[in-house]
């Protein structure tokens, strides 16, 4: 059994001109493959180990940022 949207987008669908399909497949493709990604996320964060490999901290820098985020220390 069908889905009453299903039945309405294939009916919106018949109207479009032959030629017009490749732009509205394209589309459709588009959308239905982020909302198919964003709802189906299991939550679970990847690691960051490593983003900053390579990187030069100057110390001073870092002693600024930590005063600003924890005055109280």
């Amino acid at each position: 059994m069908r889905s009453k949207y299903k039945e309405k987008i294939s009916k919106e669908i018949e109207n479009i001109p032959e030629n017009k399909m490749p732009k509205l497949y394209k589309v459709i493709h588009v959308l239905t493959s982020e909302i198919i990604s964003k709802t189906g996320k299991t939550g679970k964060r990847g690691s960051l180990k490593g983003i900053w490999k390579g990187s030069n901290i100057d110390e001073s820098l870092f002693n600024k940022a930590k005063k600003s985020l924890f005055p109280y220390e």
